[in-house]
């Protein structure tokens, strides 16, 4: 049995035995809300946790320089993840309710060298949490707050150190149809999700091979999603591209993938134009070709580790390939996932004129199916 599910079903276990009273069961999916249908967005509200759906997640990455030009990559993400729909003993604030793991990334292209870490931690007082007013999410020392359009990240795990700003370049994005992404075709099969596609950032990274903090500056995204089901049993996993576009395109992608190797037809993505306007790409209007593969002498999955991208609707045609082969994640401590995620640059095509493009890949279920898991 792969590591994937020998974790999920430990940590699942933990959670009944630790949490649960004898006797009393689990929640249903149905109890948890369901993203079908329009969600009435509100900011700075929905950039905080929305506790009426089981699963969410504040998610951040991105390409930086220093000043003599060397290139980094970064991930820092937060999940919440639904435990009981209502606490027990809702006065008392140890009542466990969520469980927040979160994984924190750092890629040094130079080096070739790629530094991960990952917590999870319940729901308490000084442990973790997030608020529901706003963006203000944090797991131990490690957080992500909003004040004034301007974003704080903060982690620190051993010799790797991040703190940056992120300051909106670009109205944020309303993904799908009007925020809500659909990840198959049965009611509640889908999730509500927006980004921030072009984020300026600045301050400063620590890899463990460095003596000290080293200022930065680049580009960042974020997604943040909520939603309450898992993938279905024939859902294998899903590839994602975020990538930034010189001629200051944005493009997002996801494909769903079955496990009789077909994508679901749901999958999609948006354009994003250098004025912020957006528009949705189909299935139909995408066009990956995956050019090399990368196995992983650690958990022996083989991933797509070079693409080609072409949007014939946009004139958009790439090339894409990984800063560093080896950006993998294998997360028995938290989520229970190994997942590759990582900084990727490539260069093409754009509207019929030459560009350069950097931005991130993750892609699930080539070391183990994630249906019916996550």
């Amino acid at each position: 049995m792969p590591v994937i599910l020998t974790m999920r079903s430990i940590l699942f276990s933990l959670i009944i035995v630790l949490v649960l009273p004898i006797g009393t069961p689990a929640h249903a999916a149905e109890d948890w809300r369901q993203a079908d249908g329009p969600w009435s967005w509100s900011f700075p509200r929905d950039h905080g946790a929305h506790p009426g759906f089981r699963t969410e997640w504040w998610y951040f990455t991105g390409n930086l320089r220093d000043a003599a030009g060397n290139r980094y990559g970064y991930q820092l993400t937060f999940f919440r993840q639904g435990v009981r729909m209502k606490p027990s003993d809702p006065g008392n604030p140890w009542s466990l309710r969520d469980l927040y793991p979160a994984h924190f990334a750092l890629t040094d292209a130079r080096s070739g060298a790629f530094h991960y870490a990952e917590q999870i931690t319940r729901s308490g007082p000084g442990l973790a949490g997030a608020a529901t007013g706003g963006m203000n999410v944090w797991n131990l020392g490690w957080s992500a707050r909003m004040e004034k359009e301007r974003i704080r990240l903060r982690a620190r795990h051993g010799g790797m150190e991040l703190a940056l700003e992120l300051s909106p370049r670009k109205p944020l994005v309303l993904q799908g149809d009007r925020g809500l992404s659909r990840k198959g075709p049965g009611k509640g099969q889908a999730s509500y999700y927006y980004s921030f596609t072009d984020l300026a950032a600045t301050g400063t990274i620590r890899t463990p091979a460095a003596q000290r903090p080293v200022p930065v500056e680049g580009v960042s995204w974020f997604d943040q999603e909520f939603s309450s089901n898992a993938l279905t049993k024939d859902q294998a996993g899903w590839d994602w591209f975020s990538i930034h576009l010189s001629d200051g395109r944005d493009l997002m992608l996801y494909f769903l993938r079955k496990g009789d190797g077909t994508v679901e037809k749901e999958s999609s993505g948006t354009l994003v134009e250098p004025d912020g306007r957006s528009r949705h790409l189909t299935l139909d209007e995408t066009r990956v070709e995956v050019l090399a593969t990368w196995t992983s002498p650690k958990s022996g999955g083989k991933y797509p580790s070079r693409w080609r991208i072409r949007i014939p609707s946009a004139g958009i045609d790439l090339q894409l390939a990984p800063l560093v082969a080896a950006q993998e994640l294998i997360t028995e401590g938290s989520t229970g996932v190994t997942y590759w995620e990582g900084a990727v640059d490539g260069k093409g095509t754009s509207a019929g004129r030459p560009v350069t493009c950097e931005g991130y890949v993750e892609m699930t279920g080539y070391a183990g199916s994630l249906g019916g898991l996550f």
